[in-house]
């Protein structure tokens, strides 16, 4: 008789979970979202790959290069070859023009645990990056969803994955699983799971320099929910604070690794300047972007000189800082904090270039945006700017060239 009760126990439980599951917008629509971007992003790359002139990606970038041309697109442009090389030789430092160790080592491990399996790196990258974004998109969703309702939800990650970058979170770049535990970090902190935001926030700053981000982010966070009644449904212990402190434990570790293998703990730092990506005053970057050029503005541009990469990269940031702003204004202190320094930390890298594709992963900014795309004007042109650029960045990425 228990055994017959139990089974049905059972049964019910799985039926409701299984009712559940069937209308869970944050899974289905993400699904969705996550899908139809996906499938407009190979068309478009297969279009591109197929009709227009190919340029020629720089050798020093270890591309390898694959006879499915798809597979190509997303795994040998430009920093997915580190990503290759690292997760099938190791890590490179002295003695080449390049070093490896600017690139963080969380993602290209799991290719090469991931590789072991299915036999090539290349498809584990793709493998992981692709699982990530649409874990991350889930977790987004529900983030939005548990402040802002359902509509803004759909909203933002419609608006993450049609952003003109967010194809890098297709190829093999580190930026998809960034996502992924950034975004999980704040969903479980906000959950009461700090352990969990914890182990997350490590692996952030295994993931990527600005993982360290993740730290302010946590301990704003935690202060909201001790202060604000209402905000959370308890408040947090005093253990939990560490769970930002943890957070730069994981660049440590790297920093450890560095110096026992290679006897320079800030090659991380170090290796980047070959890029000529070293800490500047932001001040300095722009101004340089600002300087007349010989003839004048009007003469250059008439003549093609003025090359719009650079002043592309410049807008995302600045229009990434204003949102920062704005939401520290609103007093949503995690949020801001995270999108204020992201954009400033990438803004004083001493670069410009790439720009795009650094903000993309300031994820509370599409919640944001998804708040003012209640407005259809607005959310029109988000809509029709972003699946613009996202278009045109497609195209050029897989002839490769340089879009971020």
């Amino acid at each position: 008789m228990d055994i017959i009760v139990n089974e049905k126990k059972t049964e019910t439980v799985l039926s409701n979970w299984w009712a559940q599951l069937r209308t869970a917008r944050w899974l289905w629509g993400s699904i969705l979202a996550f899908t139809i971007t996906r499938l407009g992003i190979l068309l478009v790359a297969y279009l591109a790959a197929t009709l227009f002139a190919d340029s020629s990606t720089a050798s020093l970038y270890h591309l390898r290069g694959t006879s499915n041309l798809l597979i190509d697109v997303l795994g040998s442009r430009w920093d997915t070859g580190f990503y290759v090389s690292i997760a099938e030789e190791g890590y490179r430092y002295q003695g080449v023009p390049l070093p490896s160790v600017a690139f963080f080592p969380l993602y290209p491990l799991l290719m090469r645990a991931i590789g072991s399996l299915v036999g090539d790196v290349v498809a584990a990258g793709i493998i992981i990056s692709n699982v990530a974004l649409l874990l991350a998109t889930m977790l987004l969703y529900r983030l939005a969803d548990r402040s802002w309702g359902q509509a803004v939800a759909e909203r933002t990650i419609w608006y993450f994955l049609i952003f003109p970058a967010a194809f890098f979170g297709t190829a093999v770049y580190s930026e998809s699983l960034f996502l992924l535990v950034a975004i999980g970090a704040l969903y479980f902190a906000r959950r009461g799971f700090w352990e969990v935001a914890a182990l997350l926030g490590i692996a952030a700053a295994l993931t990527r320099f600005p993982g360290l981000l993740v730290a302010p982010m946590l301990l704003a966070e935690w202060w909201m929910q001790r202060q604000e009644d209402g905000y959370a449904q308890t408040r947090p212990s005093w253990p939990a604070l560490l769970a930002g402190v943890a957070v730069p434990l994981g660049t440590l570790a790297y920093a450890l690794y560095l110096k026992r293998t290679f006897g320079d703990p800030l090659a991380f730092i170090h290796g980047a300047a070959a890029w000529a990506r070293q800490p500047q005053s932001p001040l300095v970057t722009v101004g340089g972007l600002l300087q007349t050029p010989e003839g004048g503005w009007w003469k250059a541009l008439l003549a093609g000189h003025i090359h719009p990469d650079n002043w592309l990269d410049l807008g995302f940031v600045l229009f990434f800082l204003l949102l920062g702003f704005i939401l520290l204004f609103k007093q949503r202190w995690s949020e801001g904090l995270f999108v204020t320094l992201g954009a400033a930390v990438a803004l004083s890298s001493g670069l410009l270039m790439s720009q795009r594709r650094y903000v993309w992963v300031l994820f509370p900014a599409f919640i944001l945006l998804a708040q003012w795309g209640e407005r259809p004007w607005v959310d029109r042109v988000i809509t029709t700017t972003s699946l613009l650029l996202l278009g045109i960045f497609v195209g050029l990425f897989a002839r490769g060239y340089w879009v971020g």
